[in-house]
């Protein structure tokens, strides 16, 4: 089940935990500093310093160990107005997410995230930026969220890490992360919600044109949910399953025809999926939903009927489940293609 991460008190016990809330708390979290690292993504820099420097209620700083740079692909460069010295007076500390998510950040830059954490700082992430402050050692033990793609990657590279790739953004009391570009400007309202309110969060919004809410449990729309298998032994076995997903299929069902016991299957299927067989399953279901959610005008009384998803009561369950919306939500979103080009 997704769980949903929201505005509020970090939910942890313990006399260090507390303190640390407790000074996030007197920290004037509206000294925002934006850490420029290496490769910056230019979106998201330009989303988390467009934000909060229109509002006259923060003070901005841009701050970086070293000059960017020039920015992959983007002809142009970047220079940072403070060193880290910055993040010394910041209560709010914004990492926008960077290209090279392998390039390991300076060991100064990682000092300073430490102590700005320690003093009380918010810290807060947006896409790849999760990996710095993982490095940090920061998310050990904490749920946290970075852009689809690359959430496996994070949480192989940072096993202590409790990654959630469907969320948009994570709210952990002093630690914020977010998905993409979208979801970081998602994540900036929500902590101006939080600091001065809906109707600042909702000013804002209509500046940027940008929905005024998604909760952080709205799901990302990655483009598949079941894994990616790294073994072929099974692989007839799935295709077979993707040919039938219509059919009432069990362990039981999978299991005789792989010719293997029940426990086999369950064994081999996970080691070549990182999945169970069902879960595998209602995983391949959803995305077979999307597509016909997507890429067809079937009603979607039927989809469930098609995916094996079950009665309509079914399948708006699922995707509630998976995706934090109903199917007809996300018809809306993400309707034909050729709809979308002729409009």
């Amino acid at each position: 089940m997704t769980r949903r991460y929201e505005a509020g008190p970090p939910a942890r016990s313990g006399t260090d935990a507390n303190q640390r809330y407790s000074r996030a708390t007197m920290t004037n979290r509206r000294h925002v500093a934006v850490l420029v690292l290496p490769g910056v993504l230019p979106l998201e820099l330009g989303a988390a310093t467009q934000i909060f420097a229109m509002d006259p209620h923060y003070e901005l700083a841009v701050c970086g160990d070293t000059d960017t740079g020039l920015v992959p692909g983007c002809g142009f460069a970047i220079t940072v107005a403070a060193g880290l010295e910055a993040l010394d007076d910041a209560g709010t500390v914004i990492i926008p997410g960077y290209d090279d998510i392998d390039a390991t950040p300076s060991a100064e830059l990682l000092a300073a995230l430490r102590a700005a954490h320690a003093r009380g700082a918010r810290l807060v992430s947006i896409c790849t930026a999760a990996f710095a402050l993982a490095a940090a050692g920061l998310l050990d033990g904490r749920p946290a969220t970075t852009h689809w793609r690359h959430a496996e990657q994070l949480r192989q590279r940072y096993p202590h890490v409790d990654v959630l790739p469907n969320q948009l953004y994570v709210d952990d009391g002093d630690i914020l992360t977010s998905a993409g570009v979208t979801a970081g400007i998602d994540l900036c309202l929500h902590l101006i919600r939080t600091d001065l309110g809906a109707a600042a969060a909702n000013a804002h919004a209509r500046d940027l044109v940008a929905p005024p809410r998604r909760r952080g449990g709205q799901a990302q729309f990655i483009e598949q949910f079941r894994p990616e298998a790294s073994g072929v032994e099974l692989a007839p076995l799935r295709e077979w399953m993707l040919d039938n997903l219509a059919k009432p299929l069990t362990v039981d069902h999978l299991a005789e025809r792989a010719r293997m016991s029940r426990r086999t299957l369950i064994r081999r299927f996970h080691e070549e999926t990182g999945a169970p067989p069902m879960t595998w399953l209602t995983d391949a279901r959803i995305d077979r939903a999307r597509e016909l959610l997507e890429a067809t005008t079937v009603p979607i009384e039927q989809i469930g009927r098609l995916t094996g998803l079950g009665a309509p009561a079914s399948l708006r369950a699922a995707f509630h489940r998976h995706l934090g919306t109903s199917p007809q939500e996300y018809r809306t979103l993400f309707r034909h293609k050729d709809e979308m080009a002729d409009a």
